[in-house]
């Protein structure tokens, strides 16, 4: 069985996994001194310009304080209603904030719209003293998911991203933060909120990310400034199916970051697209010795591919399915593969697993069989 797709299809994601680059250089005109372009899904890299420069990130930092936020809520350690209440550290944070007093109580939702939304320093830490007790407690978490993430190139020493000494990040590890942090979709009923208040309607909150209002398809995600960092942002947006997530680290003004952003979002909805190989037709597979007489095959994974527009050729996909499987046939347990083939070299496999588990028929249910058998006879 063959079928005719984009070789540039299969090679996009071939070349993904390899850690290829579409575009440097000038491709796209940033003037900021670091950026990168990535798409969601693939994590395939579109654009880059000094991805892999430290610098400080100021609030982006905060996308990573907002994961271990939605991972605790989604472990129940925390749930949106709980109350948390203000410390006298966290109000004493400085820098963009919701002015929270001592004592004074938000719950998590409360506190998620204040650092999304607006960015709020003394939220962050409020959160952060809640989850694991200190601040230092919650950092050391924040390092360890990073590492975890790969994040080779960061050190945070707060959870806030005011200046200090070794917080440091890359534009490619932000963009590393920022595919986990949309893993989680609930952080999107935030990060796409233009404006919301708190304290019942008295405190107003405007999205400090000027592109979820002025760019068509926006879905967040975290702002920055300090005078050392200058501007910093990690926009993500999405079209036709495709999440993009664009990173500019260190511009001279905010109007110059957002345009460094839209430019980079331009280019890649521009250019490119996101393809998804999935819903094959197989034939069944007999199972021999089972409860059910046949299996239905499946693949394991669709293969999503990045594929830059206009530039199709012919590629073959060959599917390659055992004709019979002995019983018991496990739920998952592979049947074959499908090949990925471009002028008979091979690009790809992905493997075809059983949709279903047929257990081994009892010997009750052979005799029957047996006897079914010589009656036609």
């Amino acid at each position: 069985m063959k079928k005719t797709i984009s070789f540039i299809m299969i090679i996009t994601m071939f070349l993904s996994f390899s850690g290829f680059v579409f575009a440097q250089g000038d491709a796209v005109i940033c003037e900021a001194p670091s950026v990168i372009l990535v798409e969601k899904t693939t994590g395939t890299v579109l654009f880059e310009k000094n991805a892999d420069d430290k610098m400080r990130p100021a609030s982006v930092t905060k996308i990573m304080t907002l994961i271990l936020i939605m991972e605790a809520i989604e472990n129940g350690q925390l749930s949106y209603s709980d109350k948390v209440t203000a410390s006298a550290y966290a109000t004493s944070m400085g820098g963009s904030q919701v002015y929270l007093k001592e004592g004074e109580v938000f719950t998590v939702e409360e506190m998620l719209k204040s650092i999304v939304i607006a960015s709020a320093n003394d939220a962050c830490v409020a959160m952060a003293e809640h989850i694991s007790g200190s601040v230092n407690e919650f950092v050391s978490r924040m390092n360890e998911k990073a590492s975890s993430l790969g994040m080779n190139n960061t050190h945070f020493v707060n959870c806030t991203g005011l200046d200090a000494d070794e917080h440091l990040t890359t534009a490619r590890d932000i963009s590393l933060m920022s595919r986990e942090l949309l893993k989680h979709d609930d952080i999107k009923k935030y990060t796409t909120v233009w404006q919301d208040s708190v304290r019942n309607g008295e405190f107003g909150l405007t999205n400090t990310n000027k592109l979820i209002r002025f760019y068509d398809g926006a879905t967040g995600l975290k702002t920055g400034y300090t005078s050392q960092s200058k501007y910093c942002i990690s926009a993500t947006a999405q079209k036709n199916g495709m999440e993009l997530i664009a990173v500019v680290m260190g511009a001279e003004t905010s109007d110059k970051r957002n345009a460094d952003a839209k430019a980079l979002l331009n280019y890649g909805f521009s250019q490119y697209s996101l393809y998804t190989l999935e819903n094959i037709p197989f034939d069944d597979v007999k199972v021999i010795k089972g409860e059910s007489k046949t299996v239905t095959p499946m693949l394991k994974e669709s293969a999503k591919l990045v594929v830059p527009k206009g530039q199709e050729k012919q590629i073959e996909y060959s599917v390659s399915l055992a004709k019979d499987v002995l019983s018991p046939v496990m739920e998952n347990q592979k049947l074959g593969e499908v090949t990925l083939t471009f002028d008979g070299k091979e690009l790809a496999k992905i493997d075809v697993i059983c949709k279903q588990q047929v257990l081994k028929k009892g010997i009750f249910a052979i005799f029957l069989d047996l006897v079914n058998y010589f009656l036609i006879f």
